[in-house]
């Protein structure tokens, strides 16, 4: 069979539709994600004990199980205690979710990478923790954070197309849709594989532009 993407491209408004889509749950899940992701790294280095254990227990199981059997169980299996999900917030909660517990990882993992010596010089001038944050460990850490959490954010935007398996119609699920009605795979694959690249390429520009300014801060 000979290629012809003349009928992708006749398809075209309805993928940049599902490109949209994609964008749309990568972004609500990425902010979303960065709260949880926030919040689970202070837990992680509180003093106290249980917030310190709850948040250990929350990243280790999302990170210890697939995010698949996480959406499964988010769409499919609380229905049966009797709390329904839509298929969207299914998939930006459960995604969320999975995105929160690495960059809880990654923001500790930075945070504790600074000098603790900093920490108690300030400290010990008088400052409180959350000025120590925002004015001495935090700059440090966010200019550590930054080549990780792009990482992951173009995994949050590869990993949304996981969320097809629960109706949501975002790029991978329209392509499907095309195929069903062109039976052609490989070039509906092809294209929707580009448009990935070309999204993620977005997210690589802007990281780079970051770093940059980071570095000269």
């Amino acid at each position: 069979m000979e290629l012809d993407y003349s009928v992708v491209f006749q398809k075209m408004p309805l993928l940049l539709e599902g490109c949209l889509v994609t964008l749309q749950v990568a972004v609500m899940s990425l902010l979303l994600g960065m709260l949880f992701g926030v919040i689970g790294a202070l837990c992680r280095l509180s003093d106290n004990f249980l917030l310190r254990t709850g948040a250990f227990f929350y990243v280790w199981i999302i990170r210890g199980t697939p995010f698949l059997v996480q959406l499964f169980i988010l769409y499919f299996g609380l229905p049966q205690l009797g709390i329904r999900l839509d298929s969207v917030t299914a998939g930006v909660f459960g995604l969320a979710l999975n995105t929160g517990a690495y960059i809880a990882e990654i923001i500790r993992s930075g945070i504790q990478a600074v000098d603790k010596g900093q920490t108690e010089a300030a400290v010990s001038l008088g400052m409180n923790y959350a000025l120590v944050m925002r004015r001495i460990v935090g700059p440090q850490a966010v200019r550590i954070c930054i080549p990780p959490l792009v990482n992951q954010f173009i995994m949050t935007l590869k990993n949304s197309s996981i969320t097809s398996l629960v109706t949501i119609t975002e790029l991978v699920r329209t392509g499907e849709q095309i195929i069903s009605s062109t039976f052609r795979s490989f070039e509906v694959y092809t294209v929707v594989a580009l448009l990935y690249l070309a999204l993620n390429s977005i997210f690589m520009v802007i990281a780079a532009r970051l770093e940059k300014r980071t570095a000269r801060q």
